[in-house]
């Protein structure tokens, strides 16, 4: 059931919100920050997140991510304000570390419309085999993730009802050159 060989995966969320770039860009969250009870299944595998120490506007600061009985530390790679902030996982402490190693994480912005869309993306190592029965489940965990991530920086903003599934039209554009191209996918995918 555990491999020495880890896969590398990634998940992929994108929502809309119906608001500016530059609003949602300030009201971003990490997952230790949403102040909101984690839903069943995240609270089943992942210890209770606390709160987050540190600097997530600078690239090259850790923000360390505190848990009930654990912690993650994250070193901010690249930050584009309204655009991109990314992160490498350096430190994680979660029970978990057998079955799944968290590596790096982005949250993507783009205009698109009135609106704006953000694209989050989750890199992990997998350890648990056979993949094609795990890789679903650790999909659905990872999404649901981002789900409760977006679901609070909706309700921090004051912003009526639930982040959306992104429907792209042609006024859909990356905010910068050589961006993200804009997809619907919400399903991992290899490196």
């Amino acid at each position: 059931m555990f491999a020495r060989e880890a896969s590398r995966e990634a998940v992929t969320t994108r929502v809309h919100f119906h608001a500016q770039l530059d609003v949602v860009w300030r009201g971003i969250l990490f997952y230790e920050d949403v102040l909101e009870r984690p839903p069943f299944p995240l609270r089943a595998v992942l210890p209770r997140p606390l709160r987050t120490d540190g600097d997530k506007t600078r690239a090259g600061s850790e923000v360390h991510c505190v848990y009930a009985g654990g912690g993650v530390v994250k070193r901010i790679t690249a930050v584009e304000p309204a655009r991109l902030l990314q992160f490498d996982v350096v430190e994680q402490s979660l029970g978990i570390e057998s079955c799944v190693l968290a590596q790096s994480g982005a949250y993507r912005f783009f205009l698109c419309g009135e609106g704006t869309d953000v694209v989050l993306v989750t890199n992990y190592l997998a350890y648990l085999h056979p993949r094609r029965l795990w890789r679903p489940l650790e999909a659905l965990l990872t999404r649901q993730l981002h789900r409760h991530i977006l679901a609070a920086v909706r309700t921090a903003l004051g912003l009526p009802g639930p982040p959306t599934r992104a429907d792209l039209g042609p006024s859909c554009r990356p905010e910068s050159p050589g961006g993200l191209a804009c997809t619907t996918s919400r399903s991992r995918s290899h490196w």
